[in-house]
């Protein structure tokens, strides 16, 4: 293993004394505010709206609704389908919708007079109920229903079922959830002339151009969009959504700046949130604990805005070894918000459902759950049959059990108590697809002897810009202090947007090879440039200076000599295109659950993550990222739950007092472990994400601790005390 770096975020400074700008913290000129108005029914037609006692109040420069609309075409496609754009029609998708836009001097007028606007509507029962929906689930609109491998001569998943010694077949349930970022979305417009200028908060400036440009019918060149700070996406912050065209669109009326910023309330609404989900799986196995069949029958509510859903049984297809696999996907359309990416789609829910049946088995068939796993680790794509590229997940394992003690865990649940309460371990397995997308950076020496590291990327708090300067700083052989990183500007090089969890793996080398060509650069500028000291000489470079052999002087100090203010170079990493290896993060979830045996409560008190991602570039912020996952992970297994009310479609609790999501309190002390092997199948940094990789199991590893500790298998995300009572 490679000794790990640890550095401090470059940006904390700025963030902790508040001189970070976000957003909204943007005041251009002669700046108005909206407020955006939303539905209060779920389905159905918006008849009319009074807007005159709005129109009246004081302040008020405008109210835009459907029936007097702004300019906005359909710009958001996601999962195949094109949303239908803002106040365009009046049309009711979904409790929560803008209907509407009011435009005033300040932000107080302009929510005091959208308290005023009201509306009539034809209703319509929406539907709402998942649960009820589940019995009419249908394939989804685009992509296979269904995924499946089958060994030689067995005809079908139910025939490798059938052969196997043990079979266990159980349902397992999560709930809507949202990603309650600390930052609202908001967006602050500007024109000059025909250009564009945004200040939005979003995962990617090149996304928001592209669908810019479509909402506005604009050339993207024409727009520019600048977010340097994020605070917290978790996937939400990947779409544009609708206030950010209205407020473009009302901008460019009005000939003045405008700013909206979206409540906490409608946050819960208008920006997305990761569907329901259903998941019967079957394993199949022969007595010694290895499997023979895996089959998952996945179903996921979608909204009907929209075609995103979650194929939350194709985790099947990449976990375990096992010659018979099937997955299956289908849909279940709900009358609610758009359904969106939220940290690691489809695997994060589907690992639920894997890990517990895992643990289900092992029951079953009397074995440690620990010892299955190792079992049916695979050392090639289940499927594809390539090898990984890089896997160290038996380390894992066994690194992981040996410092937290698994030996201790009870084999029979409900053995082990302290007082009160009844104490059970659990783990679970992480996995998260990796990847290098093609990205383009540029790096400039200055002649005060600072670096610029500058490209279209986004730091969502996870510490990439972090990640820029310390990759600069290597390759120039400067202290990371001096290297500026440049990031969340649509004018600057297009790099890979923050999701996937692509930024390092694909930004990384990127800014290895910009830093690479600008030191060349200055090589041969020092080597050929009349006024240079070394003009004709064999010059090197070392430690942030140029030399012959005879004397060196630092970047900064020839650039000043030859009166050049700056020397910069721009260079591109392709994308990853190797059909030889499969690509995969993997990692480790080990944890220890407290039930309270009178009350039910639980209580989560130790873990331990152990992750094999690869070359781990800032060791500090890595491990913020993993235990980020982690807090989201049993957040899902305990608390978040966004309730939709049948009979309206309206969430019932979208408020940051009634959803619940983990506080300090929630949290035990949590430890992570890197074993920052190089994957340099992937690239020659080696580096693989993590951002999603750590809340992959994590629910899992906890449900599986609750059952160890009484008994009770739970099912159905959250795990409540009244489910423990």
């Amino acid at each position: 293993m490679m000794s790990v770096r640890s550095a401090n975020r470059e940006d904390g400074p700025v963030k902790v004394s508040g001189a970070a700008a976000y957003a909204a913290d943007h005041h251009p000129d002669g700046l108005a505010y909206g407020y955006l108005l939303t539905s209060t029914v779920a389905r159905g037609t918006l008849l009319a709206m009074d807007t005159a006692a709005a129109e009246a109040a004081p302040g008020v420069i405008a109210v835009y609704t459907p029936f007097n609309p702004l300019d906005v075409r359909p710009f958001l496609k996601e999962g195949g389908a094109e949303l239908t754009a803002p106040l365009q029609d009046t049309r009711i998708r979904y409790h929560g919708q803008a209907v509407g836009l009011v435009v005033a001097e300040t932000f107080e007028q302009a929510r005091d007079a959208a308290a005023l606007v009201t509306a009539r509507y034809d209703a319509d029962r929406p539907r709402a109920s998942f649960a009820d929906g589940l019995a009419g689930a249908e394939p989804p609109a685009t992509g296979a229903p269904a995924q499946e491998v089958l060994a030689d001569g067995v005809a079908s998943i139910d025939e490798a079922l059938a052969a196997s010694d043990v079979t266990i077949t159980a349902t397992y349930t999560t709930p809507a959830e949202t990603h309650v970022a600390m930052e609202p979305h908001a967006t602050v417009a500007s024109w000059t002339g025909g250009r564009l200028t945004i200040h939005t908060a979003t995962q990617g400036v090149r996304l928001a151009v592209e669908r810019l440009s479509e909402a506005l019918a604009m050339d993207p060149a024409d727009i520019r969009v600048i977010n340097p700070y994020v605070g917290g996406g978790f996937g939400n912050k990947w779409a544009t959504w609708a206030h950010t065209p209205l407020t473009a669109a009302a901008a460019r009326v009005l000939g003045r700046p405008v700013k909206t910023v979206l409540t906490r309330e409608q946050v819960f609404t208008v920006v997305g949130h990761r569907p329901l989900t259903s998941q019967t799986v079957s394993l199949g196995a022969s007595a010694d604990g290895t499997l023979v069949a895996v089959r998952n029958d996945g179903v996921s509510s979608r909204s009907a805005s929209n075609s995103f859903y979650e194929a939350v049984a194709d985790l099947s297809l990449s976990m375990y070894d096992a010659p018979n696999l099937h997955a299956s996907r289908k849909v279940v359309t709900l009358d609610v918000p758009v359904t969106t990416i939220m940290r690691a789609p489809s695997e994060s829910n589907g690992s639920f459902a894997l890990e517990s049946v895992m643990d289900e088995l092992a029951d079953a068939l009397g074995m440690d759950p620990l010892d299955l796993r190792r079992k049916n680790d695979s050392s090639r794509h289940p499927v594809s049959g390539l090898p990984w590229s890089s896997k160290h997940l038996d380390e894992c394992y066994t690194l992981g059990a040996e410092r937290f003690g698994w030996s201790r865990r009870g084999r029979v649940p409900g053995a082990v108590a302290d007082g009160d309460w009844l104490v059970g371990m659990g783990m679970g397995t992480a996995t998260f697809g990796a990847f290098r997308s093609e990205a383009s950076i540029n790096v400039r020496l200055r002649d005060d002897g600072r670096v610029v590291v500058s490209g279209t990327a986004a730091d969502l708090g996870t510490g990439q810009s972090t990640v820029f300067a310390i990759l600069a700083a290597d390759v120039l052989g400067i202290p990371v202090e001096r290297v500026i990183p440049d990031l969340g500007d649509s004018a600057t090089p297009p790099a890979v947007s923050a999701g996937g969890s692509g930024s390092t793996s694909g930004n990384g080398p990127a800014v290895r090879l910009a830093a690479q060509a600008a030191r060349d650069a200055l090589v041969k500028l020092a080597a050929e440039h009349e006024k240079s000291p070394f003009h004709g000489q064999e010059v090197t470079y070392a430690g942030g200076e140029v030399g012959d052999g005879e004397r060196a002087m630092p970047f900064g100090e020839l650039l000043a000599l030859l009166g050049l203010p700056d020397l910069d170079a721009t260079a591109t990493s392709p994308r990853n295109a190797s059909q030889s290896h499969a690509f995969r993060s993997f990692g480790a979830h080990f944890c220890e659950v407290r039930i309270n045996r009178w009350t039910g409560e639980p209580r989560v008190t130790r873990w331990l993550s152990v992750v094999d991602a690869g070359t781990i570039v800032n060791a500090k912020a890595a491990r913020s990222q993993i235990v980020g996952g982690v807090v989201m992970g049993i957040g899902q297994a305990l608390l978040e739950d966004l309730r939709i009310e049948p009979g309206t479609g309206r969430f019932g609790n979208a408020t940051m007092a009634d959803y619940l999501v983990p506080v300090n309190a929630d949290i035990p002390p949590i430890e992570v472990e890197f074993l920052n092997y190089p994957d340099t199948l992937l690239s020659d940094l080696g580096a693989r994400g993590i951002g999603e990789l750590s809340i992959v199991g994590a629910a899992g590893a906890v449900a599986n601790a609750v059952h160890n500790a009484t008994g009770r298998r739970v099912r159905d995300l959250p795990i409540t005390l009244d489910k423990l009572l």
